[in-house]
């Protein structure tokens, strides 16, 4: 009887010892296969083109960007970048789309400052939540605007400018691209930080706000520098200050507006994001691919050329200024009460 039970208490060790050393040799084994499976999936990717949705119509920034980095993405990539444009609803149709698109990296969308932090605070429906629905992939550009005034009038510096604002309430009239634009709200962050009354007065383009200002109807403007650019170096509009946090390189005689009011911060950026839920191994492709064909000298050039400063950052910093600027947006617009639909 006692040889029987050593016997079985022997079995017993003998199949524990078995099932402890099983589970040492399958976890690592399992690590293991797992690290090597994800590599080999990244490595799949691409097996068929990828679109990029613009959310604008063809000749816009964003349009211009994409079609420029597209060979060099389809070099990389090893297949066709398919440039979608999606425009309608100031940029929101196409970002609803690429939203909802299937999460396996086939799909990004261009977004800007614009559409992702200021249009879901100013609409009551924008079809998307900028910061849960996408996966930022690559912040590929930012921008400066520039304060512009007819150079018949008398004030030539910022502080000439408030200082005429604040003697005369709702008297400057200052021009923007359209009411909850981008630029319309760099002239509101100025407004109350500086203390004075305007009139505003939006159009629908940069040339229209440059016709009224040269005409003499249009005392003042915040715009792209772009759009702005000849009228400046041709000496029919002054420009006065910039609204990025450093001078701008093009213009490094012109003073930033934080140089009278510290603190003071307009930029505008541009980047990629692909559907949330989009592998992190895909993500990271990407964003290498994108930084890389954004710093292609001819690239680069023709960027610099059209006011845009390239950027080449992690998908962890795309996101903090996205989540950044949507809470610093979001206060400004309900701050000033702004509601388009």
């Amino acid at each position: 009887m006692k040889i029987l039970q050593a016997g079985r208490l022997r079995c017993q060790i003998r199949i524990r010892r078995n099932r402890i050393l099983h589970r040492l040799i399958t976890l690592p084994v399992l690590a293991l296969l797992i690290a090597i499976a994800a590599p080999l999936y990244a490595q799949a990717y691409p097996s068929k083109p990828v679109r990029i949705i613009v959310p604008f119509p063809p000749g816009t920034t964003l349009d211009i960007m994409s079609r420029l980095i597209a060979p060099a993405l389809t070099a990389q990539l090893g297949q066709n970048i398919i440039v979608d444009n999606r425009a309608g609803a100031a940029g929101q149709l196409g970002l609803d789309l690429g939203a909802h698109a299937p999460a396996d990296g086939y799909t990004l969308v261009g977004g800007q400052s614009g559409n992702l932090v200021v249009e879901p605070h100013a609409y009551r429906k924008p079809g998307y939540d900028a910061l849960k629905e996408f996966a930022p992939v690559a912040l590929s550009t930012t921008n400066f605007l520039v304060l512009v005034a007819n150079p018949a009038l008398p004030y030539t510096t910022l502080g000439d400018l408030i200082a005429y604002a604040r003697a005369s309430p709702g008297k400057l009239i200052i021009a923007s691209n359209g009411e909850g634009g981008f630029p319309h709200l760099a002239i509101e962050m100025l407004r109350l930080q500086a203390g004075f009354d305007y009139l505003h007065v939006p159009f629908k383009s940069g040339v229209q706000i440059m016709t009224e200002m040269t005409g003499g109807r249009v005392d003042a403007s915040i715009i792209g520098i772009a759009s702005i650019a000849p009228y400046i170096r041709a000496g029919r509009v002054r420009l006065i200050a910039v609204t990025g946090p450093a001078r701008s390189e093009q213009f490094r005689d012109t003073p930033t507006i934080a140089e009278t009011l510290p603190g003071y911060d307009a930029r505008g950026w541009f980047g990629y994001l692909a559907p949330a839920g989009t592998p992190p191994t895909i993500v990271a492709l990407l964003n290498r691919a994108i930084n890389r064909a954004m710093t292609a000298p001819e690239v680069k050039e023709k960027l610099n050329a059209l006011g845009l400063t390239v950027v080449t950052d992690t998908p962890e910093a795309f996101a903090q200024l996205l989540k950044t600027d949507y809470a610093k947006y979001g206060k400004l617009i309900r701050s000033i009460g702004l509601q388009i639909n």
